[in-house]
């Protein structure tokens, strides 16, 4: 029954998995234009109305939201990755961890700093994800990296 085989029902679920990635990055692509789009119109608009004092959280909201459309880019930047070369590319994914977290510490509000658990853990996730990272580019390298003759240990007569 050749409908039914293996060989076709993985090409049905990888042709339906690409779809559905293909829907999710221009979906993706129009939430970051749309957020860009609202950003760029909110601080232009207090810009020119002298509005705002950006020494009273503003600033710190601006940063929060221009990080998170950082984030969102590089999560559709995986998601575009995962398209032209049908894997997950892990580097991406820990980059993407690290700026969202960096976002979380860079954003905390006064009076976190006195949380030490919060801090540890935020300290541990950020230990543990550049750890990760420096792994699997410390194994990319190795892997990458072409022998050369001066490498080879010297011939035994």
């Amino acid at each position: 029954m050749e409908l039914f085989s293996d060989k076709r029902f993985l090409r049905v679920i990888h042709s339906y998995e690409r779809q559905l990635a293909k829907i999710l990055a221009l979906l993706l692509a129009v939430v970051i234009g749309f957020a860009t789009f609202e950003l760029l119109l909110q601080s232009g608009v207090k810009v020119v109305q002298w509005q705002t004092d950006w020494f009273d959280g503003s600033l710190i909201k601006l940063l929060d939201r221009l990080l998170l459309i950082f984030i969102a880019l590089e999560v559709l930047q995986n998601v575009t990755a995962y398209l032209r070369d049908q894997v997950v590319q892990i580097e991406l994914v820990l980059l993407t961890a690290l700026t969202a977290v960096a976002r979380k510490v860079i954003v905390l509000p006064p009076g976190t700093d006195n949380k030490a658990p919060l801090m540890a853990g935020f300290g541990l996730i950020v230990v543990g994800l550049a750890a990760a990272y420096w792994l699997i580019r410390k194994a990319g390298q190795g892997a990458n990296r072409s022998l050369d003759v001066e490498d080879l240990p010297p011939r035994q007569p």
